[in-house]
This record gives C-alpha cells, structure tokens and sequence, in this order.
C-alpha cells in the first residue's frame, strides 16, 4: 500500500464508518496520544523498563496507529503526504549529504 493509498483507505473508511473526521484539534491530540502510547511500547521494550502484567509489545500496532492519525489530520488539511515525504526526502538529501558521514560522534 501507498501512502497516497493509505489517505485514500482512512477517508473511506471514515466515510463508511467513522461518521466524520474529528475536529483537526482532536486528532492533533489522538496523534500525541498514540505517539505516547509508543514511546511507552518503546521504553519497555528498549530501555530500562519491563513490561507490567498485561502489556504486550505491540510496536507495529502503535505505529499503525501513528499512521493512520496521521492520515486523517493529512486529509482534513489537504496535505498530500506522498507529495510532503518526498520533499522531505529531498531536503535531507540536500542538507545533510556528508553531515552525518562526516559526525565522529557515528563512527563505530
């Protein structure tokens, strides 16, 4: 799936299911929240905690999570995100062709 298809697959299902978007400033919120919700998976999974008694890692989900909130703020305010990501591939590319080869601090 594309990330055009994806946009496309969050609208219907909105559409079909969800009755309407919420409000861009509610999903800004769901966004944080999800993005919460990984960083918890995150910690437990990378650092120094352990999962409690009923948490699973379920990393993927959260991601998926992330993207699909995503989509739905993209699609309220007519951001092609395909079209935004390659920009941003671009730029990166532009500006920090050598930076990171160059940073002793990556050097293993």
């Amino acid at each position: 799936m594309t990330i055009q298809e994806a946009q496309k697959t969050v609208d219907q299902w909105v559409k079909t299911f969800g009755v309407r978007y919420f409000s861009e400033l509610t999903n800004m919120a769901v966004l944080t929240e999800e993005v919460g919700e990984l960083a918890r998976v995150m910690a437990r999974k990378y650092g120094d905690q352990s999962f409690k008694a009923g948490e699973k890692d379920n990393l993927g989900e959260e991601m998926a999570d992330i993207l699909w909130v995503l989509c739905c703020l993209a699609n309220q305010t007519g951001v092609d995100l395909t079209q935004e990501f390659r920009k941003s591939v671009e730029k990166k590319t532009l500006r920090d062709a050598n930076r990171h080869k160059n940073n002793p601090k990556l050097k293993a």
